[in-house]
């Protein structure tokens, strides 16, 4: 059990204590509550939230009523009474019974990991597209807890847990929010529906492209801006880009590729936001190439790496060619973090890099360029086969055919990438 007090500027308004509950799950799981906590502080400071304390509790397990025990609540209260605070974070996630005791004994706002996500992707949505997302992910997570947030959602004042849909929709009962959430998954299928459509329009153009993927602020925004000097948006801050944006690359040979940047992913993320997001991050199922951006200087990048492995899989992309690039690297100084001795030698799965060093960017882009452009394969194949002729005009471009007795000569333009990824039944037909 420890606590922590943290000097903070009174000025802003909403000021809150942040609560984690270790229990022996956690430590069998070999779970790194300090890690998670610290990323809470970080979480709340970019929703605007002053912290004031940490506090953690090691416990067998959950307490169905309070969460944390009933001494622990006691010595909550006071301090929030001591340190004027007016929010409680959970680091973990919360039901709505657990809620509204808490909300009763405490008289504090309530507010757990999932619900400030989802509060800071509130903040962050700028398209329409963003905004339907962040919504349906609101709703749903709202929707089973309706009866846990009562005086959360009579506050006024707005602030964490009621940005987004709006307190007007909060308060309609479930009939309503079931509604609004059918409305929201049909204008979510009509979105998908019109990438779909960009999507076959590029492919049909030959239009290649990659998708930048990795733990939040491990500056993926910063890569796309340098490699192609784009006006994006760049901050120091967890989410600090919600909606992807792409732009044009252009590589060594002078061959052009679309760039796109995603949503940073963080340990815990949301579900329901991650089915929200399904349509955004479907992107990263329709690239040619992946690039897994790290921030090398991270003493926890291991275990960010493993976070958006584990979502990559959750989606479907893991079989992606990746590369793993591994960012920062001038943030690194003896003492600090992890050493650049421990990570990887260059090849075409991993790179080190920063994104202010031109010859690493140069690095990069040759990387790319040696992954995405192929060489032109002679094929000989059987002419009852035409499953593999087929095969061959979806994973390449054919530059010319010829018709024998018994088979189909073929000149086929193939990215190493598609190659690898679909190209195998051809190998044996292959003319030296």
């Amino acid at each position: 059990m420890s606590d922590k007090t943290h000097n903070v500027d009174y000025k802003i308004t909403e000021k809150a204590i942040l609560i984690s509950l270790i229990t022996s799950d956690d430590k069998r799981a070999g779970n790194d509550a300090a890690h998670s906590l610290a990323e809470l502080a970080q979480l709340a400071e970019t929703a605007g939230v002053a912290v004031l304390a940490l506090i953690t509790q090691n416990k067998e397990s959950a307490d169905s009523r309070w969460f944390i025990g009933k001494g622990k609540v006691q010595e909550v209260k006071q301090l929030a009474l001591d340190l004027e605070a007016t929010t409680a974070i959970f680091d973990q996630e919360l039901s709505g019974a657990q809620v509204r005791n808490l909300e009763e004994e405490l008289d504090l706002k309530i507010v757990d990991r999932t619900q400030l996500i989802l509060d800071i992707f509130a903040q962050r949505a700028k398209t329409r597209e963003g905004i339907i997302q962040v919504e349906l992910a609101q709703l749903s997570y709202l929707l089973p807890r309706l009866s846990g947030h009562g005086r959360n959602l009579s506050r006024l004042g707005g602030g964490i847990g009621t940005r987004g849909p709006g307190e007007t929709k909060l308060e309609t009962d479930r009939r309503h929010i079931r509604s609004r959430i059918s409305d929201l998954k049909a204008q979510l299928r009509e979105v998908m529906r019109h990438r779909r459509l960009y999507r076959a329009r590029r492919k049909k153009a030959g239009a290649v492209q990659v998708a930048l993927v990795g733990y939040t602020n491990a500056g993926k925004s910063t890569l796309l801006r340098e490699l192609t000097q784009a006006d994006v948006f760049v901050e120091d801050q967890l989410f600090a880009t919600l909606d992807p944006t792409s732009r044009v690359l252009e590589l060594p040979n002078g061959r052009e590729v679309i760039l796109t940047d995603t949503v940073g992913f963080i340990q815990n993320l949301p579900h329901d936001l991650v089915a929200a997001f399904r349509a955004t991050l479907e992107e990263v199922n329709e690239a040619d190439l992946v690039l897994h951006i790290i921030d090398s200087s991270s003493p926890y990048r291991e275990e960010q790496i493993a976070v958006v492995e584990d979502i990559l899989g959750e989606l479907g992309a893991s079989d992606k060619p990746i590369v793993k690039v591994y960012n920062k690297k001038d943030l690194q100084k003896d003492g600090e973090g992890m050493s650049l001795v421990d990570l990887p030698h260059r090849s075409l799965k991993s790179l080190v890099i920063s994104a202010f060093v031109q010859e690493d960017l140069t690095l990069l882009r040759e990387t790319v360029q040696e992954l995405l452009t192929g060489g032109t394969l002679s094929l000989r194949l059987p002419a009852d086969r035409g499953d593999l002729i087929a095969l061959a005009y979806r994973c390449g471009e054919v530059k010319g055919q010829s018709v024998e007795e018994e088979s189909v000569r073929i000149e086929l333009e193939i990215s190493k990438s598609d190659y690898e990824l679909h190209g195998q039944p051809l190998r044996p037909f292959i003319q030296t």
